[in-house]
């Protein structure tokens, strides 16, 4: 078989294969947005009836104004957790949780951070790593088509029109 034959035969599978990947987009970004949304809510709500404890481990991190910032970084969670459920503010949230969990390996996860070559399965075991990545997944990909955000933007779009 000659090689345009070959080429012929592919570049049709492979275009099927692109089509169907891209129509998957949508459906994962939804269930990475639920199944972690509502990890990050859980985590927030437990934080926030905890105040008092992550305030004192806040300030054993060092963290400035460790109340405020407790009480930031609970709401931030608990909030931004059912925010990236009903993808509303996404990349928004993203950028914010993003920011929080690289805050988090920086004081409270150091020592995996620093094993990201010498250890990467210490670092990706840490949790701030799944949470963070999934917040940068949403903050660089967006919420995908089952969001109020998409809802919102065709709205907008519909009204410029």
């Amino acid at each position: 078989m000659g090689a345009n034959k070959t080429l012929a035969l592919f570049v049709p599978a492979y275009s099927l294969l692109v089509r169907i990947a891209s129509a998957l987009q949508s459906p994962l970004l939804l269930a990475i947005r639920l199944y972690w949304g509502w990890q990050f809510a859980v985590s927030g709500w437990g934080k926030l009836h905890r105040l008092g404890e992550m305030t004192a481990y806040f300030a054993t991190l060092n963290i400035p104004l460790p109340a405020l910032n407790a009480t930031f970084i609970s709401g931030l969670e608990f909030v931004g957790g059912q925010l990236l459920i009903v993808g509303l503010a996404s990349r928004f949230i993203g950028l914010l949780l993003t920011g929080a969990m690289s805050v988090a390996y920086l004081t409270a996860q150091r020592q995996e951070l620093l094993s990201v070559l010498s250890d990467p399965v210490k670092f990706y075991n840490a949790d701030p790593f799944t949470f963070g990545f999934v917040a940068l997944l949403v903050l660089i990909f967006g919420p995908g088509r089952f969001s109020l955000d998409f809802l919102i933007g065709r709205r907008i779009v519909e009204s410029e029109a």
